[in-house]
């Protein structure tokens, strides 16, 4: 798979700062394996084959089960994610989907019954980048 564009080449303080951003999530506090499913959920509906097969193969290293990757497009149906992994992916959806409403108010709330303000905070970079 090829990017289209070279980021490092052609823009490389654009490239800093992603690295930043990414340096800061893996010192969050937040899960890795919650962060790799949040940036899959968001490569998928964003339609980004680079990255979906990234955050594929880094979740299979890290031995997330494949049940639990093919599951993850109908995360709302399948009972394998827990409490905490559905109100991160549903902030996700919401987030990365802001053009098509708001973010309801009560989607917020059961987001903030799993994450802390800063937490929070990072599940919303992390579905930004």
């Amino acid at each position: 798979m090829d990017a289209r564009m070279n980021y490092k080449a052609a823009a490389p303080d654009v490239y800093k700062t992603m690295l930043g951003m990414h340096q800061y999530l893996e010192h969050c506090g937040l899960e890795d394996d919650l962060l790799n499913l949040i940036y899959l959920r968001a490569s998928q509906i964003n339609h980004c084959a680079y990255c979906i097969d990234m955050h594929w193969k880094d979740l299979r290293a890290a031995g997330v089960a494949e049940q639990k990757l093919y599951m993850l497009s109908a995360w709302r149906e399948w009972s394998g994610f827990s409490d905490r992994e559905r109100a991160a992916l549903e902030w996700t959806e919401t987030i990365t989907r802001i053009a098509d409403s708001h973010v309801p108010d009560d989607v917020y709330e059961r987001v903030r019954r799993h994450f802390d303000e800063s937490q929070l905070i990072a599940l919303t970079l992390a579905a930004i980048v």
